[in-house]
């Protein structure tokens, strides 16, 4: 075979190979960078439904309270719906309305609601006035606990007004509070709602009434809003000592 024609067949096996070797050099490239794609995507649904998951399973704890009741009816309606959404909350009764209500003091208890004091008669504690204020917590107690069998733990004191001795001195716990909607004096429910709703946070203590309308629809919204955002209603003690 002539030199020429041999070096041209060589060139075209040389230019063969070297077409072959890109050709399945790409092509591994290709399924290299196709299979890091699809672990990509396989790892990126992975981490979503991990997030999703966890996202589900997260939830911030808050309480509802209602102080001064009970009342006939307000705190009965009010009740209703806790049980419906299946709600427990903590209510601060006066001595003189537990007295007068017993039955409706037994539900808060059937129903898994903690009761705690708030003196007898509404009684703030003022200078000079500690051994009143004292008997009146220790009147309500008697009264809570004779209806419900348990012993009471838990005080709110009317207008925040407290002494540290009388911790110690009756074994008792003051409760205030960290969101204060007012409704006491509104009659605007959905007013009401959006101010606790705009306060919301993970271990707030909700301050309410028991003895208002507007407070009852306000309430229910509240509580719808706030458990799609991953909220759990408890009880006070689930706060201060969880």
């Amino acid at each position: 075979m002539p030199k020429k024609r041999l070096y041209l067949f060589a060139l075209i096996l040389i230019v063969s190979l070297l077409f072959y070797f890109l050709g399945r050099k790409q092509a591994e490239e290709q399924e290299i960078k196709i299979s890091a794609q699809k672990i990509e995507e396989e790892n990126s649904v992975t981490v979503k439904k991990v997030l999703q998951e966890e996202s589900e399973s997260e939830t911030y704890k808050i309480a509802l309270t209602f102080d001064d009741g009970p009342h006939p009816y307000y705190t009965e309606q009010l009740l209703d719906g806790l049980k419906e959404r299946n709600v427990c909350v903590t209510f601060f009764v006066t001595g003189e309305h537990a007295a007068l209500h017993p039955d409706i003091i037994e539900r808060m208890k059937e129903e898994g609601h903690l009761i705690g004091n708030h003196t007898y008669s509404h009684m703030q504690l003022k200078s000079g006035h500690i051994d009143d204020f004292k008997e009146e917590l220790v009147k309500t107690n008697e009264v809570i606990s004779e209806i419900t069998g348990d012993e009471v733990i838990f005080v709110r004191p009317p207008y925040g007004t407290w002494d540290k001795s009388l911790e110690s001195e009756l074994n008792m716990f003051p409760v205030l509070w960290t969101i204060d909607p007012l409704d006491w004096c509104s009659s605007d429910a959905d007013g009401i709602a959006r101010k606790i709703l705009s306060k919301a946070k993970e271990n707030a203590i909700i301050l309410m009434h028991d003895s208002y309308a507007p407070t009852v629809t306000a309430t229910f919204r509240v509580i719808d809003e706030l458990q799609k955002q991953g909220y759990e209603f408890v009880t006070v003690d689930e706060i201060l000592f969880d």
